[in-house]
């Protein structure tokens, strides 16, 4: 019989509005392949279909809980979410929002698990970890709880919701192993949470594969007349380091002002930075196209001379590894998971954006560089894979199932 795992994930891809989304789905279709058979249970019903996974829902009929109206945001503090729902015009009723619904989600987890036959309990980041307590108290299974990031990485260590911490606490405690996403965030979880380290495991992201894109007709008569482009993908919040990107920015089109800055993604930043971008008069070297994904995506990465990401705290950080696949090379913070896995990378503390802007400026002025380390970093980006991910999983898996 194949090891069955019952997996708690607050989001899948295309529903997704992060990289907690596109790990779950490169993870799941790993150990799939590795032969594991993988129950995965989202909080809402969603227009998910994959062959190498069955869902499930937490707001089925059959399970006699009423459907919480949400946003699938697992990025967002509880007060953020509270802004944004009221924002959408949804109504309060579960007053705190966002918590109401992790806890409702923990509630139908356990119904869930009644129905399940499974091996193992497997729970992605604080959304999901009370619903992994809920189905181990209900049927006495390992439970893994897997940390994509810390209330610490979100608010870049200006304080903690207390609430959250709370959760993330009890999820640690609880579990029965702790799947880390890099060496970085084991740190964290021994320095700020009281963690033994014999708890967690360090499992690498992978990223999967994709092919060559086209350049946008756009970008090409942009580069066609000799401009450079720098990019940065991600959600646009304190723990990516927007802000850094745009200082980063006014210091280098000071010296080369033929370079346009591309930043996509959206978040509860994307106002500020407009108003930095304008106030610095950058605007007509700044893009904003906006949350990308797919095809649109790969063909930035194609257009892209340079990809930054100035994270302030990066438990990993797969767009490095997807821009390093389209051939960009790419400069990456210091305080990164990813950093971890590339040599052919340039890294630097996000804060010094003296040093980052010479690291830019030096691939954009030497091609030979940019192409050096493109390659190279290509090839080892090639090397992070999913596969990896899966097989480090099922390791843990089979020594607390004892299958």
């Amino acid at each position: 019989m194949p090891l069955s795992v019952l997996m708690f994930g607050w989001e899948f891809p295309p529903h997704n509005s992060g990289g907690l989304g596109t790990a779950c789905e490169g993870l799941t279709r790993a150990l799939d392949a590795r032969g594991a058979r993988v129950i995965f249970v989202l909080p809402k019903r969603v227009g998910v279909k994959a062959d190498f996974v069955r869902f499930r829902f937490a707001d089925l009929e059959r399970v006699k809980f009423r459907t919480v109206p949400g946003l699938l945001y697992p990025y967002l503090t509880s007060e953020a979410y509270v802004r944004e729902r009221a924002a959408a015009g949804a109504g309060a009723i579960y007053g705190a929002g966002l918590l109401d619904e992790v806890w409702a989600y923990a509630a139908r987890a356990r119904a869930i698990a009644a129905t399940e036959k499974f091996d193992i309990i497997h729970a992605h980041d604080w959304l999901a970890f009370p619903a992994g307590l809920a189905a181990k108290a209900m049927s006495g299974k390992p439970l893994i709880v897997h940390v994509h990031a810390t209330e610490f990485d979100r608010t870049g260590g200006n304080g903690v919701n207390q609430e959250v911490y709370a959760i993330e606490q009890a999820g640690l405690r609880g579990a029965d192993a702790i799947y880390a996403v890099s060496q970085w965030t084991k740190n964290i979880l021994i320095e700020r949470y009281g963690v033994v380290p014999e708890k967690i495991r360090v499992v690498h992201n992978g990223v999967a594969e994709n092919s060559p894109a086209a350049l946008p007709g756009v970008l090409t008569e942009v580069k066609q007349a000799g401009f450079k482009i720098v990019l940065f993908v991600g959600r646009i919040t304190l723990q990516k380091g927007p802000d850094y990107f745009v200082q980063l920015a006014k210091r280098v089109l000071a010296e080369a002002p033929k370079t346009y800055f591309v930043m996509a993604g959206s978040g509860d930043m994307e106002g500020q930075v407009m108003r930095a971008v304008a106030t610095f008069g950058l605007s007509d070297r700044f893009i904003f196209p906006g949350f990308l994904r797919g095809e649109e995506l790969a063909r930035l990465y194609r257009a892209a001379d340079v990809y930054v990401l100035p994270s302030v705290s990066e438990p990993f950080g797969i767009t490095p590894l997807e821009a390093l696949q389209h051939g960009a090379p790419v400069i990456v913070s210091k305080q990164s998971g990813v950093a971890e896995v590339l040599r052919h990378a340039l890294k630097v503390d996000f804060w010094d954006i003296e040093e980052m802007s010479n690291q830019l400026l030096a691939v954009l002025r030497y091609p030979a560089l940019g192409e050096t380390l493109a390659e190279n970093g290509r090839r080892e980006a090639a090397g992070v894979t999913w596969d990896l991910a899966a097989a480090k999983c099922l390791a843990g898996y089979r020594e607390l199932a004892a299958v």
